[in-house]
């Protein structure tokens, strides 16, 4: 039965030569295309746009921090990458640029 199954999986080629080793590694080529088509490439995407949303922060933009922190944009020390939020009236913290999630509305 293992046998059969063996044969079933790995067929001989006739002749008794071996199989082309394109044919060989082709599953493996298409498995590594399909990773990188449906996970890295959409990940680096992503990534992408959040760079972009962090460089474009500005004074004033109302976001949302990791953690779920909402607060509007009080300041931004640009040297140490550090966001001031303010999140009530007398009541503001620092977070790092890269705490910051999501924009909520511009200013």
């Amino acid at each position: 039965m293992i046998s059969s199954i063996f044969l079933w999986i790995a067929p001989s080629s006739p002749g008794g030569g071996s199989a082309n080793p394109l044919i060989t590694l082709l599953p493996f080529i298409l498995i590594i295309a399909i990773f990188y088509f449906l996970i890295i490439r959409p990940q680096s995407r992503r990534q992408k746009e959040h760079k972009k949303m962090l460089e474009e922060l500005k004074k004033g933009d109302m976001v949302v921090a990791a953690g779920g922190i909402v607060g509007t944009i009080a300041g931004i020390k640009e040297k140490e990458n550090i966001v001031i939020l303010k999140i009530d009236e007398n009541v503001k913290i620092e977070v790092l640029r890269s705490a910051i999630s999501s924009i909520i509305s511009r200013e």
